[in-house]
């Protein structure tokens, strides 16, 4: 039997919350997901003047970063012609990411979810993506 440890609601909505306040700080209004350990969703926002296409790029990023165990932008790197993942974008109809603003969230070594945004440049995306990731593990460890 496996023991899976994953993001609740409330934890995905603190994660959302401290990456639209870095969103609103930059002015950027974001797309912004949340999904567990496997990829599945668990909360989402698109803040007023998100963009129409970010909505499925944010969800995309966080199921990228959540079944890669890793950043898309690692990705990105890894899937450059030469590198060893080139091609990998094309895999499981399009949804993996490979443009930056997708972050694993580990809590104890392990993935226990991912956060996606979209509608800034990959820069400002993953900019949020990490604010909201300090201010769950933020939560976290005081609690």
């Amino acid at each position: 039997m496996l023991k899976i440890n994953r993001l609740s609601l409330d934890e995905a909505r603190t994660l959302i919350a401290g990456a639209r306040t870095k969103a609103v700080e930059i002015g950027v209004p974001m797309c912004i997901a949340v999904a567990d350990e496997s990829g599945n969703l668990v909360a989402f926002e698109r803040m007023d003047g998100g963009k129409v296409t970010s909505v499925f790029i944010a969800q995309d990023k966080a199921f990228t970063a959540a079944g890669a165990k890793r950043t898309t932008e690692s990705y990105g790197l890894a899937s450059q012609p030469g590198q060893p993942a080139y091609g990998i974008s094309s895999a499981i109809g399009g949804r993996l990411v490979v443009v930056a603003g997708g972050i694993p969230v580990i809590i104890d070594g392990e993935v226990v979810g991912a956060i996606g945004l979209s509608s800034g440049t990959p820069a400002q995306d993953t900019e949020c993506a990490q604010a909201g990731i300090d201010s769950f593990l933020g939560s976290f460890h005081s609690s």
